[in-house]
């Protein structure tokens, strides 16, 4: 369900593909109340404002500047006033525009992520995949994670760019595989090598 029919609440997956803030720390400041206010409950999920994602970035990035008073303090101003863009917080003062810019920024990839994945029953059981391709979006995102070079999955797969592989990334942060990971293959445990040349004298004998 996108961010839009929630209108515009966010899952934390979705903070934290925004605001670059490790989705275990969002559940940890939600955890913590440090979000009270803008934190939603819709069914058993836990959504967020979209006021809540600069003061999210920021409490991220100033934890070794702020106490967590401060931090809380900041937050708070910055839920209550998401257009205020400096925030004193005891005597240190809080310049929030580098995060605000930072957030519109990591929404504006979340949308541009969106528009190039699509999904249909049809097209490999409903999962989503690039437009116009049966190419995976996840497994190109898996294949970032496990340290493959870009251009080499450009290589591999014509249909893409440098650009769509990135964005697949901020894709799968957002919208994670839904059920059970697959199981993997003897094979597929193995450290890729898709950006190596496998020379013959590898392959064990049988």
């Amino acid at each position: 369900m996108a961010a839009e029919r929630r209108g515009g609440l966010m899952t934390a997956n979705e903070a934290a593909s925004v605001t670059g803030v490790p989705l275990r720390q969002v559940h940890r400041f939600i955890d913590a109340g440090l979000l009270q206010g803008a934190v939603k409950r819709h069914r058993h999920s836990r959504l967020l404002t979209r006021h809540a994602l600069v003061g999210l970035k920021l409490a991220h990035d100033t934890a070794d500047v702020l106490t967590p008073e401060s931090r809380r303090a900041v937050v708070a101003t910055l839920i209550r006033r998401p257009r205020q863009s400096v925030i004193r917080a005891d005597v240190i003062v809080v310049d929030a525009r580098p995060a605000a810019i930072a957030v519109r920024a990591g929404l504006d990839q979340l949308a541009k992520a969106r528009r190039i994945v699509s999904s249909a029953p049809d097209v490999l059981g409903g999962m989503p995949v690039f437009k116009g391709t049966r190419i995976p979006v996840h497994d190109i995102a898996d294949m970032l994670a496990n340290g493959d070079d870009p251009a080499t999955i450009v290589q591999a797969y014509p249909q893409l760019n440098r650009d769509r592989v990135r964005l697949a990334a901020i894709y799968a942060t957002a919208h994670p595989r839904r059920g059970r990971p697959r199981t993997k293959t003897g094979w597929q445990l193995l450290k890729p090598k898709a950006s190596e040349m496998i020379a013959f004298d590898e392959i064990p004998d049988r």
